[in-house]
């Protein structure tokens, strides 16, 4: 099994994005976005789980089947959580 050495720089630049988005996601939150702040929060927080699976774990050094799973199972869990979101919601207006 080989290891992957990667430059800081592209380290430095995944921190820096990861940060980006977390300063972009609480910006969001004081937006009134209505139904869609958690979408979008969500969203956000996908993206950077994703970065942080791919890169800092190193899964996108794997095999191509391996990368496939996780970036599926990422879309999966997003949509997972939006459906339930979607649903307390939808539950909260009819009451």
């Amino acid at each position: 099994m080989s290891e992957h050495v990667l430059p800081i720089k592209l380290y430095v630049t995944i921190w820096a994005t990861l940060l980006c988005l977390t300063v972009i996601t609480a910006a969001v939150a004081f937006v009134d976005l209505g139904p869609f702040n958690t979408i979008v929060a969500l969203v956000i927080a996908s993206v950077k789980a994703l970065l942080v699976v791919l890169f800092f774990m190193h899964v996108k050094y794997t095999s191509e089947k391996m990368t496939k799973v996780v970036v599926v199972s990422a879309i999966f869990w997003l949509l997972t959580l939006l459906a339930l979101s979607l649903a307390d919601y939808t539950t909260r207006l009819l009451a």
